[in-house]
Parts: structure tokens; sequence; C-alpha cells
């Protein structure tokens, strides 16, 4: 012991030095933190390597708290959760390589795995024929930073069914603390259309993210009022919660988190009577329809934005008429990257232009009559469509995997609701498949499934599949 003390202290001596030369040397006064960072740094390593769990837990709630830093004019970081992640994903990673043995057996042995395994190699081979590789590796980095902790790590968290009522927690109270400073700074702009977008700093981008998240938080709340018994002072809170989280919704203004509401409780319906494959495949022939019609006597140039007209309007009434008329500057604008992103998929159809590649190329791709006065891109949104995005980017290939594990999710959802006896795993379920198709609608408007806020939610339904069928088979042994 009294050695260890020793060293620490030769170790305080030599980064106090060091700090002190440092500092003189560059003029930083950054460089006084080394000493304790030296310091602390090891006890910090020590701790979480034994009690990894604990920043899982934290990270589930930073996750509706966490902003936008720019550290770069090209470099850009969600703080702290995407530290987190990486943090998450190192330490796993160090304990893999030493006990090879660790990687959990009920994620390995899954078929939906496999396909994530699958989506994982075709970037890396994308990555080889990538218009910029170096963006598109990076993308491949997030994307395994975003896979390890939430679907990885909670096969290691999620033990009982108070891990599942922990994650609700973690997610929903942090979240409501945004809500209710959002409503309240929103009243002092009379709860306007224009008004939302000025609450949200610094925790949401801008609105349809908050409302993305907002209404899977909704379909949470709405698991523990299930689970809640009526007449308990829990059952009030929620009820109280849910009334705050759907007035919130409404305040948003965002057509898609609507949308996705009034879907997502139609996807609770099909499970619960076992109808979702036919919904599916209805889903799949309207998509079919719809792009045959589009494609037959070049119909979409029926969607050829008027320059003069298309414009945005401050008044929600207005904005939700011209959205009818095809006049909102949003959706005319999504008609202009649609389109370059279809001559996009059909010159690169195969490997596609590589991941995170959409911005830089597809003015060349544009068709210029659907181009508006937003059409400079000056905050360099993609294409306000996931699955565009991903096909454009990854190829048919990629889009086909995608495809294949969002089916597989859902389909997973609807098995496992009707074999489970426990009502708690049951609810939990259904839950899960609302939040991922509500996920799903999200994204057919825009393309979320990289941020943090709502990539995180998409893959830890992921990781809670694979915890739900593990305990669905616990279930079934202790029946025999």
């Amino acid at each position: 012991m009294a050695i260890k003390k020793i060293l620490l202290l030769i170790l305080a001596c030599i980064s106090f030095f060091v700090a002190i030369i440092l500092y003189i040397v560059f003029d930083r006064t950054i460089f006084l933190a080394l000493p304790v960072v030296a310091l602390v740094m090891p006890v910090t390593i020590r701790y979480i390597s034994v009690h990894t769990e604990k920043v899982f837990w934290l990270l589930l709630i930073t996750l509706p708290l966490s902003t936008e830093l720019n550290l770069t004019p090209s470099l850009g970081l969600d703080f702290p959760d995407e530290p987190l992640m990486m943090l998450l994903t190192g330490l796993f990673l160090l304990k893999w390589i030493y006990r090879p043995s660790f990687f959990p057996s009920s994620a390995l042995k899954h078929p939906l795995f496999l396909i994530v395994l699958l989506q994982l190699l075709w970037i890396l081979f994308t990555c080889f024929f990538s218009v910029n590789p170096l963006l598109s590796v990076k993308y491949l980095l997030a994307k395994i930073w975003f896979v390890i902790p939430f679907v990885i790590i909670p096969q290691y968290c999620f033990r009982y069914t108070s891990s599942i009522r922990a994650v609700a927690f973690c997610l929903v109270i942090p979240m409501f603390l945004v809500v209710l400073q959002c409503i309240t700074r929103h009243a002092l702009y009379g709860f306007s259309f224009e008004g939302i977008k000025a609450t949200l700093s610094p925790f949401f981008r801008n609105h349809v993210v908050y409302s993305a998240m907002l209404v899977c938080i909704l379909a949470i709340l709405w698991a523990m009022r299930k689970l809640t018994p009526l007449a308990s002072k829990s059952a009030i809170l929620i009820n109280a919660g849910l009334v705050i989280g759907i007035i919130a919704l409404l305040l948003s203004y965002s057509r898609g988190a609507w949308l996705a509401l009034v879907v997502g409780s139609i996807v609770g319906i099909c499970i619960h009577y076992k109808k979702l494959k036919h919904l599916l495949l209805a889903a799949f022939g309207i998509v079919i329809l719809f792009v045959g019609w589009l494609s037959y006597h070049n119909n979409f140039l029926r969607f050829v934005p008027d320059f003069q007209h298309t414009i945005f309007h401050k008044d929600f009434s207005q904005h939700l008429n011209a959205t009818v008329q095809l006049k909102d500057v949003s959706n005319a604008e999504r008609f202009y990257r649609w389109t370059a992103a279809i001559n996009m998929i059909e010159a690169k159809p195969i490997t596609g232009f590589g991941p995170n590649n959409f911005y830089d190329n597809y003015k060349a791709y544009a068709i210029d009559i659907f181009k508006t006065w937003v059409s400079n891109n000056p905050d360099h949104s993609s294409v306000h469509n996931y699955f565009l995005l991903t096909a454009l980017e990854q190829g048919l290939v990629g889009l086909f995997l995608f495809v294949m594990l969002i089916v597989g999710m859902l389909l997973a959802t609807e098995k496992l609701y009707h074999r489970f006896l426990n009502k708690f795993y049951k609810i939990t379920t259904l839950t899960t498949g609302i939040i991922i198709s509500m996920i799903i609608v999200v994204n057919v408007l825009s393309d979320l499934i990289e941020t943090d806020k709502m990539g995180s939610l998409f893959w830890l339904s992921l990781g809670t599949i694979f915890f739900l069928e593990e305990k669905q088979k616990e279930e079934l042994q202790s029946i025999a």
C-alpha cells in the first residue's frame, strides 16, 4: 500500500512539471489539467472496467439531454452520449479480446444479428468503392459504436424485469425534464408554430428529432401505464405524464411524429391480433404501386414545385394547407432531393456512392425543375428518406439488408408477444414492436437512424428483442 502511495506521488510530481512545461511552451491553460487527469484517469478506468453496466445506465440517462458540440468546423460530437458510446465500445472490445467467450451467445447465434454483421461487412466493402472513403470509414466506426452499446452491452445489463423498468425510467425522466422546459419556454412564444424551434436548444437540433423521440417515449409511458395498478400513486403520475406528453407532441407541430403515433397504434393492434404479416404485405404493395405510378408516363413531374409560391409558413394552419397543396417548401425540397437520390441509385445501384457521401454528390444528379429557394442547403442536411439514403450510399444490397432487419425485428416481436405468458414481457414485447414501427415511419420522411437520439432507440430495440428471446426460453423451461 505504501509503494502505491509513493508511485502516485511520483506520478503527480511528474505530471505537474510536464503540465507546467507544456503550459509555458504552448501558452494553453488546458495543459494545467494534466495532473488531475493523470491521477483520476487510472482510478476511473479501473472502476468502469469492473462496473461497465453503470456506464450503460448513465448513457441512457444522457440520451435526451445530450447536445451537439462542434469541435472543429468539420467535426461535430454529440456530448456526452457519444463519448460514452465510444467508451462502452472500447471496454467491450478489450474484454472480448482478453476473453473471446465474453461475447454474449444470445446475440451471436441470433439470425437478426447475422443480418447486422452482414450490414457491417457490406458497409466495409462499400468503403473501397466510396467516392470519399474517409467519410465512409467514419460512418462504419459510428455504426459500430451504436451496435455494441445498444445491442451487445444490454445482454449483460438486462437480467430481470427490474432492468427493463430501469431502462424506462432512465429514458422517461430526463426526456420529461426536457419536455417541461420546452413547454415552459414555448409558452413565452404563445405556443406558436415558429416558436417551437427556439425552445429545443441545446438538447435537440430541431422539432423533427424532438417529436420523433417523444413519440417513442410516449409508447414507453403507455407500457408503464398498462403495467401499473390503477389505484396506485404511480398511475396518477404516469397518467399526468401521458397527458403532458401528448400535449407536447401536438405542440411540436411535427406531421411525421403524428403519423408515427397513428401507425404505431395500428401496428400494436396488428401484433395483438396476429395480422402483422398482412399489414407488412399491404405496406409493400402500396410502395410498389406508388413507385410504379410515379414512373408511369412520368407522373412524378406532377410534383414539380412552383418556385415563386412554394414558401415556408409561420402559421401552422397555413403550413398544413400548403402541405395538402404541395406548396410547402419542406415537402417540395424533399422531391428535389428524392429525384436526385433516385438518379444516384441508377448511377451506382450495387455499391452506391459510399456511406456518408450524399451531400457532396447529390446536386449533380438533381433535376433543376424541382429546385426550391432552399435548395442551396446551407445546413448540409440529407435526403430526408432513410431508405433512399441507404440505397444511394450502400447500394440496393444495403437497402435489402436494412429492410430484412426491420421486417425481421417486427416479426420477432409478434412471435414473442404470442408466446409469452408473463404479462410484463408481453407488454414489453408489444411496446418494442410499436417503437420500431414508429422509428420506421419517421425515417420515411427523415433520416434519423444515424442520430444519437433515434439511432440509440432503434438499436436498443434490437438488443431488447435478444433479451426477450432469452426470457421466453426461460419461461418455456420453467413450464416444462
